[in-house]
């Protein structure tokens, strides 16, 4: 009996401490010394991405196109402690951009950098800049340029692998943000979009930020080139 209560005991700590790992419980700040370069970070999804990247222990910068969104949403993240600039950048312009890395490198002092959204949206920047064009217009183009994004990452993977560069792939399905508010405002229209989603409810910008910092952390040091969808289990159209 007294064996089998140590066996008990043991396997019980031996658990706990599987459960730990598995949750990051055994582990802080997994992404310590290290610069996180989020663009369109200062709503939605890119803050929360930019928040979480933060109380991982990364150094993050955070980008918009106007100066009072920057303003803001570094004053909200440092008012929780959390180590973040700012700077505007709207990445369809090179000068932008090449201010973004530049503030990046400053930082960098020999540490590693991440970055979010920076490699590739200068390659849709101008395609549509505001909510209402989209709608108004259709999903057509924008489908079609995020479905591009998947090869995209498929291609920079490849050829940035050979330089220690990771390329993977975020895909939300449907977030509650400003962005997609024409689908949760009317109640008529969220039910109906709850109907096709296996969990039946509409995702939070927080749920797509753990998989980032996981992503850019060395959990994830052998995933190259994949997407990870985060949709609630929507019927992916792909």
């Amino acid at each position: 009996m007294q064996k089998a209560g140590l066996l008990r005991g043991c396997c019980a700590q031996v658990w706990k401490s599987l459960r730990m790992a598995s949750s990051g419980g055994a582990r802080r700040d997994p992404l310590a010394n290290k610069v996180a370069l989020v663009t369109a970070s200062t709503d939605g999804i890119g803050f929360a991405i930019a928040r979480r990247l933060a109380q991982d222990g990364a150094h993050v910068v955070v980008s918009s196109r106007k100066q009072q969104n920057v303003d803001r949403a570094v004053a909200t993240l440092q008012g929780e402690g959390l180590s973040v600039t700012g700077t505007v950048c709207h990445v369809g312009k090179a000068e932008d951009r090449e201010r973004l890395v530049a503030t990046a490198v400053k930082l960098h002092g020999g540490v590693d950098i991440l970055v979010s959204n920076a490699a590739v949206n200068p390659f849709f920047g101008n395609m549509l800049d505001a909510t209402e064009e989209v709608w108004d217009k259709g999903l057509g183009p924008y489908n079609v340029s995020k479905t591009a994004l998947l090869g995209l990452t498929k291609n920079l993977a490849l050829e940035l692998g050979p330089r220690n560069i990771r390329v993977n792939c975020l895909a939300p399905g449907l977030i509650k943000t400003s962005f997609s508010s024409v689908f949760w405002t009317d109640k008529a229209r969220e039910d109906s979009v709850k109907e096709a989603m296996r969990i039946g409810r509409i995702g939070k910008p927080e749920e797509c930020a753990g998989i980032v910092s996981f992503l850019c952390s060395e959990d994830a040091s052998y995933i190259n080139g994949e997407t990870v969808v985060v949709g609630g289990g929507t019927p992916s159209r792909l």
